[in-house]
């Protein structure tokens, strides 16, 4: 559905040359949701509004929806949906209104417009407040009308940038279930998060991009197990040089596979066990008098792939 050859894009910055994308591969298959994750200025955005046709390329291949993103990105237009972070409903029109005029611009007719508008309606569950003005929505339900109008035209592609940002958690797994239909009924979905839940539930593979180029990409089982076995943090009581001692310590362990320091002075541990590895860091820390805070064993997450591949959490990012 999605394929490139080394994207870039650079923009003028009074004398300097912004290299935004810097060689950006991608393949995204027919039928997936395909996540993509990057902290801001990563390039994500750039990479998504040239997908969109919203950008020109300034130099690299793309195939977007079977078309040449190039020569056709009018015809591309017509088999993509696009829903922005920003949304693109009018509050002051009804939700039927939004989604019919939608459709007229697509070049339905008034006929297959309106039939096309009450099954969005009923499959979206907006049909109770179809008749309402979108300003009285709330932001759940506005969500859902974005999306209605992102595949009022029955496109094989949409892109979701975002969609469930400042969502309550119910409102969020609401969308997450539309996700889901929208791929089961054979629509290939490219979706960009900051939230790292959202994107090991939904997506069949994701792509990490930073500084304009992409540094990972896999499913989200096979990303998380390139981080080397699993996440211990150690706290200390004492930071005053206690830190830098505890580091000397236990990267000598044979057990530790990798050390790096974690947020708050705190320590970072990829151990092959972690329930065996634990009794012996608290041991080795204190057959050396370094009082501990905290402990704490995960199982690798996406943010830890995030962490290792970028030197930046983006949960942090996000923030």
């Amino acid at each position: 559905m999605i394929r490139t050859l080394d994207l870039k894009k650079s923009f003028k910055s009074g004398k300097t040359t912004v290299e935004a994308v810097r060689g950006v591969n991608l393949n995204v298959r027919e039928g997936e949701i395909f996540g993509f994750l990057g902290p801001n200025g990563a390039g994500k955005t750039t990479t998504l509004r040239i997908l969109t046709t919203l950008l020109p390329p300034t130099s690299g291949e793309a195939q977007v929806a079977g078309l040449d993103l190039r020569r056709e990105p009018g015809k591309v237009r017509q088999r993509i949906g696009y829903v922005s972070q920003v949304g693109g409903v009018d509050n002051h029109a009804t939700g039927r209104e939004n989604l019919i005029l939608q459709a007229r611009l697509y070049g339905l007719s008034k006929t297959e417009a309106e039939s096309r508008t009450e099954t969005l309606l009923e499959t979206l569950e907006l049909d109770t407040f179809a008749d309402r003005t979108a300003k009285t929505y709330s932001g759940g339900q506005k969500r859902r009308l974005d999306l209605a109008l992102g595949l009022v035209h029955r496109p094989p592609l949409i892109f979701l940038d975002e969609p469930t940002t400042g969502l309550d958690p119910q409102s969020r797994a609401r969308l997450w279930d539309e996700v889901k239909k929208l791929q089961a009924s054979g629509t290939t979905v490219f979706l960009t998060t900051h939230y790292l839940d959202e994107a090991d539930v939904l997506c069949d593979r994701i792509a990490i991009i930073d500084g304009g180029q992409v540094v990972a990409e896999g499913t989200p089982d096979e990303l998380k197990r390139c981080v080397a076995g699993d996440v211990v943090t150690v706290g200390l009581t004492n930071l005053n040089g206690a830190v830098h001692h505890a580091e000397e310590l236990l990267r000598g362990q044979t057990f530790v596979r990798e050390l790096e320091p974690a947020e708050d002075g705190a320590i970072r541990l990829y151990v092959e066990r972690g329930e065996e590895a634990l009794p012996q860091i608290l041991r080795t820390l204190d057959g050396a008098g370094l009082g501990l805070a905290s402990i704490s064993l995960a199982r690798p997450s996406l943010d830890d792939v995030f962490l290792r591949q970028t030197g930046r959490s983006l949960r942090d990012s996000a923030a």
